[in-house]
């Protein structure tokens, strides 16, 4: 499906300069045909010939009679862009049609086409259009392709008007831009069983405590319109006030993916770094999340969220969900290091209450920040961790060969804090390390007896 922006723009009838304009878009050619008619002129005045004065206004008049109307007449040429789609992942192509309108009654000249675009999509588009009819368009499209995310600028359109004899080159430059916003891969992931979503009906969604003729643990006030059936007597005695039962009220369980961004926790840049896999490990979650039907929030170890977020996140398996993805994909893309050297801010946003499950990104942690993030779990109904060690990714490349003692022993910590904690190592398929994830917390289960809490299938239809 076709979708981006579209941007459109007629030129400007207010430039500065019209016939100085002009002649400095004379070609060559044209400078040439001019200078012969002048020489031709001075000769046939000095030499008293008529007929080579003739020939010497028909060489000066014609290149200056070109640029006159090609400079009248470029005025008439609308341009406008369409991206398709707006929003791709990296890695992946885009297409870009442009689209010329002869918005004029006379036909134009050689028209020459460029699109300006970042180096990183590629190289610059250009294109030659043939005569353009009265009232007639044209339509071109290139391919752009990036590996890096990121949000990069289109335009503007240039258009390069030429008269039929090649006299004279004028250039415009259309004043629309389009924005191409390169999303991070996401994988898709399997269907697995973790702790941390709490009971319920259907794809992962809890009910509230709701009462149909019991005692009312958390009574709430009497309200204009109530049903006076649902008076809850004993606890309006207690109060003092009229008090009601609360309705029973479907609640989405939760999940908040923790992104670590700390410019010190990771190491190297480039598609193929660890803050990349991380980056696409969290898009991969949050939409596999959101298509479950889980409330989703997207979290920094800075404390900051996606913008336009709720209290609880985003939710999920409704018409909104396609637009909550595409809002933290769009900040997913863009998302870069912070200064921050600490989770604490993050553990400050976590510790306000239960956030469901917890599946957090982690770089480099050492024995404080491990410490932070063993903390975490105690707000959370269940926490998975990916810890990306850069001494790890560091080996795989060839360029070290430290020993993977620090990052067991910090594996170790969170394992013990109840986190199902998983190494990455360098090319690691999220969908294996899910699964992994899966069976780790299945052996711990097993091992202990028995789960301590409900669990649900994350991405299942199943009901535990």
């Amino acid at each position: 499906m076709s979708t981006g922006g579209t941007g459109q723009a007629e030129a400007d009838r207010g430039e500065t300069g019209g016939l100085r304009t002009a002649l400095a878009g004379l070609t060559t050619r044209g400078r040439s045909f001019l200078a012969a008619g002048v020489a031709a002129a001075i000769c046939a005045y000095v030499l008293g010939q008529s007929d080579l004065l003739r020939v010497g206004l028909l060489l000066a008049v014609l290149p200056l009679v070109c640029a006159t109307v090609l400079y009248r007449t470029r005025y008439r040429v609308a341009g406008s862009r369409r991206l398709s789609p707006g929003r791709v992942p990296a890695g992946s192509e885009a297409r870009v049609h442009l689209r010329m309108d002869n918005v004029s009654r006379l036909p134009t000249g050689l028209l020459m086409l460029q699109d300006r675009v970042p180096y990183v999509l590629g190289p610059r588009p250009r294109f030659v259009l043939d005569r353009v009819e009265a009232g007639g368009r044209r339509e071109v499209s290139y391919r752009v392709r990036s590996d890096l995310r990121g949000r990069y600028p289109l335009g503007p359109l240039q258009l390069r008007l030429s008269d039929p004899f090649g006299m004279c080159e004028l250039s415009r430059s259309f004043s629309s831009h389009d924005t191409l916003t390169v999303i991070p891969r996401v994988e898709p992931l399997p269907p697995v069983r973790l702790s941390g979503e709490a009971k319920g009906y259907g794809d992962g969604r809890q009910r509230s405590v709701a009462l149909a003729g019991e005692d009312d643990v958390i009574p709430r006030g009497y309200r204009h319109g109530d049903d006076l059936r649902r008076v809850h007597w004993r606890s309006t005695a207690r109060y003092g006030e009229l008090m009601v039962r609360r309705e029973e009220q479907p609640q989405r369980a939760r999940c908040t993916v923790l992104l670590d961004t700390r410019g010190p926790a990771f190491e190297g840049a480039g598609p193929d770094s660890a803050f990349e896999w991380a980056v696409s490990g969290a898009a991969s979650v949050l939409v596999h999340m959101l298509e479950r039907g889980f409330s989703v929030r997207l979290l920094t170890d800075t404390g900051d969220s996606v913008p336009g977020e709720g209290s609880d996140g985003f939710a999920g398996a409704g018409q909104g969900s396609a637009e909550a993805a595409g809002l933290m994909m769009d900040t997913l893309a863009v998302i870069d290091h912070s200064d921050g050297t600490g989770l604490s801010r993050a553990y400050d946003v976590l510790r306000g209450g239960n956030e469901g499950l917890l599946v957090a990104f982690f770089g480099d942690l050492d024995e404080e920040q491990t410490a932070v993030a063993a903390r975490m779990r105690r707000r959370s109904g269940g926490a998975l961790a990916f810890v990306l060690d850069s001494e790890t990714w560091a080996r795989e490349a060839g360029d070290g060969a430290g020993a993977p003692e620090r990052s067991e022993e910090r594996l170790r910590m969170l394992r013990e804090a109840g986190w199902t904690a998983v190494g990455v190592e360098r090319g690691a398929s999220l969908e294996e390390l899910w699964r992994r994830a899966d069976r780790d917390r299945s052996d711990v289960v097993t091992a202990g007896g028995g789960a301590t809490g409900g669990g649900a299938t994350v991405g299942g239809e199943g009901r535990s």
